[in-house]
């Protein structure tokens, strides 16, 4: 049996003395688009944090296409495949876009189609045209692109995309779902963490629900949507923006 693109057993986190992930676990599909729901506050980004590295699980095991990298430098775990699409963005913007995805071009693993500069602008065409603008003056829908572009130019095999629709005008959060919908059509594999249910639910396979740092559901993502309950108890009246 293939083993789970990303996988994340009984894992615990601390920000300094505080306890935030009581044991989370679960799993994404090769190809699958997985997505992480919960409250602010409800553990979401610490978890994307803990995968990538910027926090060290204090027990548990993340695995990676059934590789161990709990525990691994950010940079060793953005080596072995996964990309990250930060909450804010936090592109260069004093860097062109094009400066902006070619300082992040890892090369493609072989066998697979890799990303580079022109299959980015074939996907965001918009991009192609702002080429030579600095990224700071982009649109905030345009610096959500090439956020996008700039993680996909390191190859991942596991994208993390955090909150990639928050502060966008709603076509503009269209437009991320036909992206991540793309993406998956391409066999990219995400976890996708957003406070736009809606969004998330639309184009996720499976989703998990986080309240307070506990896993208090994961299965089919259209389970969650016709479950008033659970949102009520979970994803409440915070859901969108």
């Amino acid at each position: 049996m293939a083993p789970d693109a990303l996988s994340l057993i009984d894992v615990h986190t601390f920000y300094g003395d505080s306890h935030i992930l009581h044991g989370v676990s679960f799993s994404l599909q090769p190809g699958g688009v997985l997505a992480l729901l919960g409250r602010n506050g409800a553990g979401k980004t610490t978890c994307i944090s803990t995968i990538i590295g910027f926090l060290r699980p204090q027990g548990g095991e993340i695995s990676l296409f059934g590789e161990q990298i709990g525990g691994l430098s950010p940079e060793r775990i953005s080596h072995l495949g996964i990309g990250l699409v930060p909450q804010g963005r936090r592109i260069f913007p004093s860097l062109t876009v094009r400066e902006n995805l070619l300082v992040a071009h890892q090369r493609g693993r072989a066998t697979e189609k890799p990303w580079n500069v022109e299959r980015i602008y074939g996907m965001f065409p918009r991009l192609r045209e702002r080429h030579a603008q600095f990224a700071g003056t982009l649109s905030g829908g345009e610096q959500q692109m090439l956020a996008i572009g700039r993680a996909l130019m390191g190859n991942p095999r596991v994208l993390l995309l955090d909150e990639p629709s928050e502060g966008l005008a709603p076509l503009i959060v269209a437009e991320v779902g036909r992206t991540i919908r793309r993406l998956k059509e391409e066999g990219q594999s995400i976890v996708l963490v957003e406070q736009n249910r809606q969004l998330a639910l639309d184009v996720a396979d499976h989703a998990v629900i986080l309240n307070t740092g506990r896993c208090v559901f994961a299965g089919p993502a259209s389970d969650v949507l016709n479950n008033e309950e659970l949102i009520a108890q979970n994803l409440g009246v915070f859901h969108a923006h």
